[in-house]
């Protein structure tokens, strides 16, 4: 179960970012306008626990921005949505299994190793380890998942409701200086 090199600097920005120490990040999968990463990709094991998050939305700004929309109590209105659209509730129940093999495929033959209680949460559950693939657990997985190009409704919807993908002030340059000068 290896992981891809990520550079010093990319894991001391995205610390930085996320307020917290990484030790599952694979890479980068995408970038703001002035180089910060703005969502990782995690590997899905973390501490010999499932960690069923595959791509994890590091941006503050965005991350913010997201927030407010799940305090305005998007979620619930987006599950009324899937609800009451079939066509809707197919391509969440695809997207998520979509997620389950990918997760696999980065295990690959490893996954036999695994505690049986780990496997099974890591091949039944999708984004962020949802149970109920007709429920949102979180926005902030759903545009992270968008945001590296794939197909997510939910995350094209968070899109549009946010209107930029990238803040006006290069803020995480803010952020690491302001971090180098606590050290």
């Amino acid at each position: 179960m290896g992981f891809s090199m990520v550079s010093k600097e990319d894991l001391k920005i995205v610390e930085h970012q996320l307020e917290r120490e990484i030790n599952n990040m694979q890479n980068v999968v995408k970038r703001c306008k002035y180089g910060y990463p703005q969502v990782i990709q995690s590997f899905p094991i973390k501490e010999k626990k499932p960690f069923p998050t595959l791509y994890w939305l590091t941006c503050p700004f965005l991350s913010e921005e997201v927030s407010k929309l799940e305090s305005h109590h998007k979620i619930k209105e987006v599950e009324d949505m899937i609800q009451n659209n079939k066509e809707l509730k197919r391509q969440m129940h695809e997207l998520h299994t979509k997620e389950i093999e990918k997760r696999l495929n980065i295990l690959g033959e490893n996954i036999k190793f695994l505690p049986q209680n780990i496997q099974k949460k890591l091949k039944e559950t999708g984004i962020g380890g949802t149970k109920d693939f007709s429920k949102v657990k979180c926005f902030h997985m759903h545009y992270a998942c968008f945001l590296v190009d794939e197909e997510n409704p939910i995350g094209e919807m968070i899109d549009h409701w946010i209107g930029k993908r990238n803040c006006e002030n290069e803020r995480c340059e803010v952020l690491i200086l302001r971090g180098e000068n606590q050290s």
